[in-house]
């Protein structure tokens, strides 16, 4: 356990550095560097009701992002804590839809290979699964977590000494479904209307990841020390990442374009950017109700400037492309500007990098001039060395100017009226009620020592190189519940001020929940795993059932894709000897195990391993394929979408699509398609989720990026669809 300032959030000033932003401004900033123990460090602030979308005024300029809903302004940094809640808030309301807090169970395991997250809530499961590559080195490591496969330069992050973590999206929220039926592991919990965006939904997904990290003890990945890139629409959920879970201590999204740091407000004036209702229409990032703001983005109560202001004073790294109108650099750097000016008036200014003034215009490349940038940034925020400070370098062609955005001015925010006292310690807790999912906390009361008042207390799982917050009271006591059974837990208190001062933490309290009914032993392994009935998008599994001392209480189904490598990852769970896994990709390998468990939560040992390959796609129609420019520049372009049309009069369940590249073009990036090239020859199959289509439908979800040699303007052609 550290003891003191050592946990302390608190903004720490150091000597003062020069912010140089090119062709637009200097600022004068101090350091600060610190992510939070927490999710949400505002989750008790009490926000004001917001206001209703009908009631919104047209505001031209960017809002301020200082002002709090009851119209007064802050004036501390200990103020930002719940005006960062405000906009959250409004953001979600207006923008992402909701992200919900931790749901009531989230586990799962971190091995040197993978990461494995289950969750249950409201009687629903899901699960997912991400990849871990290590570093040299013995660890425990940080790490960054890499959205779909594009971001940032997995061998610049390694070799700085950060863990690359794998994480596809589109396991948790899926692309190319309507917005009354969403897919993926976010909406098994939360149901398939829910009004909550994909980009939200990834972000959920990827503080699960952190949970389970969390509770993982710290021996290979550190929890504190997390950061998330992502580009193009993995850019726009990298921000989103950032945004939404404290823990993240550095953000890099790249080429996020609309959707993503480009301010809404700017957009519209920006020649050749992806229009709003574009982006809300392309695929379901945003949440349903920006659908009212497409085409007036004044009425909307926050703008991205305060999105970029809630990663603050966070490590923030924004990478943009000048060269593709498409991407919005120029609104992307009037949102980065505004966020700027959160960070100067926390003190800091040198936390932030937007870097658009790059040589290369291919989409999501690897630039050199990011190269040594990035470097710095993992070191000083995932690595806590190194002195780097952050700069402004906005290509002259793409250059927003934020004097004519905003109408207000930057406050310098103080310490909270000079209290820099911390309260006294609070005596060691004592611990009641301990059941297997609960404890009951009480301890004696801290006292102000500074005048700010006492806010509240934070109560901490002392666990090793992290200590997770498992929860605040605004008392002397507080009823702990999610707990695990059979687990001991050391916990400590900690007061803190209306001034944002922690104590020193309390001497820790040593207790062990219980075991849920007292078993602790695990059922057999199920045997005899057997599939049979496969076609070509589902397959039944049977096995012969385990046998546990307090009785079965049901099954847990893992898949894995191809016939080796990859993780294993919840399917489904069944309370019977079988299970039929439907939604399954026509010509592919998949392998399965089967784990039971007890009333108590003991799982047994997998069962053995059955192996399948479905069936090929059938059509019982015809099909057709239409592919778009969606945008291109002198040495690319992207095909978005890639439409198939069911030109037939029943429903198709899988398509393949070929093509033909020019002479000299090479395919450099694809999504929700499976892809093999010989030659200049592509094909593009289905993936399970886009497969069937109904007789005279199309499907949108599929596209795909090409690079070509500069100066060709030709494009692929012979498209055929079966």
């Amino acid at each position: 356990m550290i003891i003191g300032l050592a946990r302390s959030r608190l903004v720490a000033l150091a000597v003062a550095t020069t912010l140089s932003i090119t062709g637009a401004m200097t600022v004068a900033s101090t350091e600060a560097a610190a992510a939070a123990g927490v999710e949400d460090e505002g989750a008790d602030c009490a926000v004001p009701g917001l206001p209703d979308a009908g009631s919104l005024p047209t505001v031209s300029r960017l809002p301020d992002p200082f002002t709090k809903l009851t119209g007064t302004r802050i004036a501390t940094r200990a103020d930002w804590r719940c005006r960062w809640q405000e906009i959250k808030k409004l953001a979600e309301k207006f923008v992402y839809g909701e992200k919900p807090p931790k749901p009531s169970s989230v586990t799962g395991t971190v091995t040197r290979t993978g990461i494995s997250v289950n969750v249950s809530h409201n009687g629903r499961t899901a699960g997912f699964s991400a990849g871990v590559d290590l570093p040299s080195g013995t660890g425990p490591f940080p790490a960054v977590v890499v959205l779909g496969g594009l971001g940032a330069d997995t061998a610049t992050i390694k070799a700085a000494g950060a863990a690359v973590i794998s994480y596809d999206p589109l396991a948790v929220g899926r692309e190319g479904t309507p917005r009354n039926n969403k897919q993926g592991a976010f909406y098994n919990i939360y149901g398939a209307s829910s009004g909550t965006g994909v980009l939200a939904a990834w972000a959920w997904g990827v503080s699960r990841i952190i949970d389970v990290i969390e509770q993982s003890g710290g021996t290979i990945l550190r929890a504190d020390a997390t950061g998330v890139t992502g580009c193009s629409r993995y850019g726009k959920g990298a921000f989103v990442v950032g945004a939404f879970d404290q823990r993240i201590a550095l953000t890099m999204p790249i080429e996020s374009g609309s959707g993503g740091v480009a301010a809404f407000r700017s957009i519209p004036g920006e020649s050749g950017a992806q229009p709003l209702s574009s982006a809300y229409s392309e695929q379901p990032w945003l949440g349903d109700a920006f659908s009212s703001f497409t085409g007036s983005p004044g009425r909307l109560p926050v703008d991205t400037h305060s999105v970029v202001g809630m990663i603050a004073p966070r490590g923030l790294f924004i990478m943009d492309n000048p060269h593709i109108d498409w991407l919005a650099a120029r609104s992307a750097s009037v949102g980065a500007l505004g966020g700027a000016e959160v960070y100067k008036a926390l003190g800091a200014g040198g936390n932030i990098t937007y870097w658009s003034a790059v040589q290369d215009g291919t989409h999501c490349a690897g630039r050199p001039e990011w190269r040594t940038p990035l470097q710095q940034n993992i070191q000083k925020f995932l690595l806590n060395t190194g002195s780097y400070t952050g700069s402004m370098r906005i290509a002259s062609n793409k250059s927003g100017n934020l004097a004519e955005w905003r109408d207000w001015t930057t406050p310098a925010l103080t310490d909270g009226g000079g209290d820099t006292t911390a309260p006294s310690t609070p005596g060691t807790p004592a611990a009641s009620g301990v059941t297997a999912t609960g404890a009951t906390l009480t301890w004696a009361a801290s006292t102000d020592q500074g005048g700010s008042g006492l806010a509240g207390y934070d109560v901490h799982h002392e666990q090793g190189a992290t200590d997770p917050r498992l929860g605040q009271s605004a008392t002397n006591s507080i009823t702990l519940t999610g707990l695990t059974a059979n687990t001991q837990y050391q916990v400590y208190v900690r007061a803190r001020d209306g001034a944002g001062n922690l104590s020193a933490s309390s001497s820790p309290v040593t207790f062990t929940t219980t075991g849920a009914g007292g078993d602790t032993s695990p059922p057999t392994a199920p045997a005899g795993l057997a599939a049979s009935a496969t076609t070509s998008t589902g397959t039944t599994l049977t096995w012969t059932a385990s046998t546990d001392d307090t009785g079965v209480a049901g099954y847990e189904i893992l898949r894995a894709a191809g016939a080796t490598g990859g993780t294993f990852t919840q399917a489904g769970t069944s309370a019977t000897t079988s299970y039929t896994d439907t939604g399954l990709t026509p010509s592919t390998t998949y392998r399965y195990q089967v784990r039971a468990r007890d009333a108590a939560g003991n799982t047994s040992p997998v069962s053995g391993t059955a192996q399948i390959t479905t069936q090929p796609g059938t059509s019982t129609g015809a099909c057709a394929a239409t592919g778009t420019v969606q945008t291109q520049w002198s040495t690319g372009y992207v095909i978005q979408p890639l439409t198939i049309t069911n030109t037939g009069t029943s429903a198709i369940t899988g398509w393949t699509v070929t093509f033909t590249l020019p002479a000299g073009h090479t395919l450099s990036g694809s999504w929700n398609g499976t892809v093999t090239t010989s030659g200049q020859t592509v094909t593009i199959r289905n993936v399970a989720h886009n497969g069937t289509i109904a007789a005279g439908a199309s499907n949108s979800s599929a596209g795909f990026q090409v690079t070509r040699p500069s100066g060709s303007t030709a494009v692929p052609s012979g498209y055929a669809c079966a």
